[in-house]
């Protein structure tokens, strides 16, 4: 297991690996000056449907994960589009590196944040059809990904109108800022200047851009009980939320641990009950 973050930009699925409506792709990243990997899925439709354009979730997927993720929700999201539950959608399964938490490095070597926002979205928004604005746009992940996903929409509310935090640690960064520990995370990692640890705390983001959050930005949180690694800081957020004002969807799962696939079982018919919503509410 990695133990600390680096990245392979491209990896390539297995025969069989890929589900129905899945592909992998690869785009250039100018931050990185190679190609990246990613996985698209497109609805049922999409082919036939020339003039239709559609929303897209960004999934981002958890600690020494790749592209080659969130197979598990795609397969719930194209049941219930086929079924009628759901209207259809675009997931888009990004490669943000391992234990990156999907921030950019201070030494300019991994730049997933950048890599995320500044071109994966681009690239979709010019080679798929799209609804590019914000009321078309919602971003979930799991573990890394929900705490990538977290700080990403509390620093960029007018790119997403739906988040999902799926079991996704939510620390006060800033707070981590420490000169004399440059060899360990996440200092080695942002660097000697302590703005770049406030511009990566969820919590400074939230006050930093209050307005375009509350009220804009709809936010779902889940975490298993007995996910004691993950839980604290996910309660944290939620009290910050809530001193805040903003309103958010809040659930701990009894019972439950940090394993993915058996709660997306449990929740399968509601899993995507959340983004939609948000679609249809910041719908112009």
């Amino acid at each position: 297991m990695s133990q600390g973050p680096s990245a392979v930009w491209i990896n390539k699925p297995e025969a069989g690996e890929l589900r129905h409506g899945v592909a992998h792709k690869t785009f250039f990243s100018e931050a990185h000056q190679t190609e990246v990997g990613y996985c698209i899925y497109l609805p049922p439709g999409y082919e036939t449907h020339a003039g239709e354009h559609y929303p897209v979730i960004y999934n981002l997927h958890g600690a020494d994960g790749n592209e080659l993720h969130g197979f598990d929700e795609v397969d719930v999201l194209d049941g219930g589009i086929r079924n009628g539950r759901w209207p259809p959608m675009i997931v888009v399964m990004a490669n943000g590196g391992k234990r990156t938490f999907f921030k950019d490095s201070h030494d300019g070597r991994t730049l997933s944040e950048t890599l995320i926002v500044r071109e994966l979205i681009p690239h979709i928004d010019e080679n798929y059809r799209t609804i590019a604005a914000r009321e078309g746009r919602c971003i979930e992940g799991h573990s890394m990904g929900g705490r990538g996903a977290t700080r990403l929409a509390m620093k960029y509310p007018s790119l997403f109108c739906s988040l999902f935090n799926f079991a996704g640690n939510v620390p006060r960064t800033s707070a981590h800022f420490d000169p004399s520990k440059t060899d360990s995370y996440p200092n080695n990692y942002l660097g000697p200047d302590k703005q770049a640890y406030i511009d990566n705390d969820a919590f400074e983001l939230l006050k930093k851009n209050l307005r375009e959050i509350r009220g804009k930005l709809r936010i779902q949180m889940w975490c298993g009980t007995q996910d004691t690694g993950h839980l604290p800081t996910i309660r944290d957020f939620h009290g910050a939320l809530l001193d805040a004002g903003v309103d958010h969807t809040y659930l701990e799962i009894e019972g439950h641990g940090h394993a993915k696939k058996p709660i997306i079982d449990r929740y399968r018919d509601i899993w995507f009950d959340h983004h939609v919503e948000s679609l249809r509410l910041a719908a112009p």
